[in-house]
Formats: structure tokens, sequence, C-alpha cells
């Protein structure tokens, strides 16, 4: 990127689900330590513009560059270095029922080419004192609340030490002081230099925990909301 204050371009870009348009000249950008709301009824195009992100699915058209990479010419070998930069907490855990959290944490580490143990471990540790859950590492899933489950997905994204974390709906059934401690969590992760982008619909999150706002509607994301008809 010729500014490397963002990490994030997009410029009359035009996103797709195989052959059908979900969204249509896109312009956004994303630049470091910033904290950003992704707004939108369901159905409106936000997760797959996640989905665009991290390569899922396949940029066609437009400009876009994410933490370095062009979406339009990056190869398949690629994918897994952007996956690298970036940090995804999913709507859905998607933690691994079957491994403890420390297991858990290992297999995303190898998976994305870890092989020094003592490095790994360190690393491990660092995540997860970052998110309040130091003692929890021999803990299984189902051990954990839902809130203990969510610092695990947070601590996960981190494990990378990746320069933009995509969150779909992190406080998604979640109860409102939970929610709160996620929001404080996210936020401090954003103070060190690190930029969120999160999907959200909690109006009470949004109202006491205030940053930049994007809207995503008629397949376009604007800078201003949906005006409802009179």
């Amino acid at each position: 990127m010729e500014n490397s204050d963002y990490l994030l371009k997009l410029e009359g870009a035009f996103i797709y689900q195989s052959n059908r348009l979900i969204l249509q000249n896109i312009n956004l950008t994303i630049k470091k330590g910033e904290f950003i709301y992704l707004i939108g009824k369901n159905g409106s195009g936000k997760s797959s513009l996640f989905e665009t992100l991290y390569a899922d699915i396949p940029f066609k058209k437009g400009i876009g560059e994410v933490v370095g990479f062009n979406l339009s010419k990056i190869k398949e070998n690629q994918i897994p270095k952007l996956r690298r930069k970036l940090g995804v907490v999913f709507q859905r855990l998607q933690l691994l029922n079957d491994r403890n959290v420390h297991e858990n944490l290992l297999f995303v580490m190898k998976a994305t080419g870890w092989k020094n143990r003592i490095e790994m471990e360190t690393r491990m540790n660092e995540v997860l004192d970052a998110v309040k859950m130091t003692n929890k590492g021999k803990k299984m899933p189902f051990e954990l609340s839902g809130g203990e489950q969510q610092r695990i997905s947070i601590a996960r994204a981190l494990i990378n030490n990746p320069s933009l974390i995509l969150a779909d709906e992190p406080t998604r059934n979640l109860d409102p002081e939970t929610s709160e401690e996620i929001m404080l969590l996210l936020k401090s992760i954003c103070e060190k230099g690190k930029s969120v982008l999160m999907i959200c619909h909690d109006k009470y999150l949004i109202n006491n925990f205030p940053a930049k706002m994007i809207y995503c509607y008629d397949q376009k994301i604007s800078n201003t909301p949906q005006l409802k008809n009179k």
C-alpha cells in the first residue's frame, strides 16, 4: 500500500457470492489504531465483506488491499500469510470441543507455521494474559462460560499478532455485563495499535462505546445511515 498507515483500502470494489452481486462500488479505508463498527441488517452483505477480506470469497473487481496484500492478485499459497496478519473473531466460536484451551491455541499455531515449542508456549501465555484467561489453559470449552469462550476466541485471533481484527458480532448471545467486558477488551487491543472492524447490532454497546460507524445497505457501504421511508 502506498500509505503504510492504511491496513485496508477498497476502492470501487464489487463483492460477489459466486456470480451474485452482494455489494457494489465500495470505498472503505481503515487506518492503524481505528475501531470501526459495521452496521446493517441481516443479509446486507457484512459477512460477505469479511469473507472477501480474508480471501474465502475471491475478489473480482476494483482495488482491494488488506494488510499489504492485493486481493486481486493474491495466489492460493499466499492466503495463509494473509490470514496470519488478520485476526478473525467468528460469530460462532468454532472452538474444538475435544481439546482444552491450550490445545485449541496450539492447533491454530501449528496450522499457521509455528515450529518452536518454547516460542509457542510463550506466545500462548501472552495472549491468555491479554484476555485475562491465564489460569484457564487446561479447561475444556464446555467447562467455560460463554464470555470465557469468547475471550479464548479473541486470544486465538491474537495469536499471530495481527494488524487488523475482524470481529463478527463477538458479543452475540452474551449478557450485558459480559458484553461490556468483551468491548473493553477489544478497545484495549485497539489502543495498543491494532485496528478492529466489528459487525454489531447492539445499540446499547454502540452508544456506550462510541466509535466510527459505517453502514451496509442497498448493496452499498456508506458513512451515513439509511433513511427510513416516510
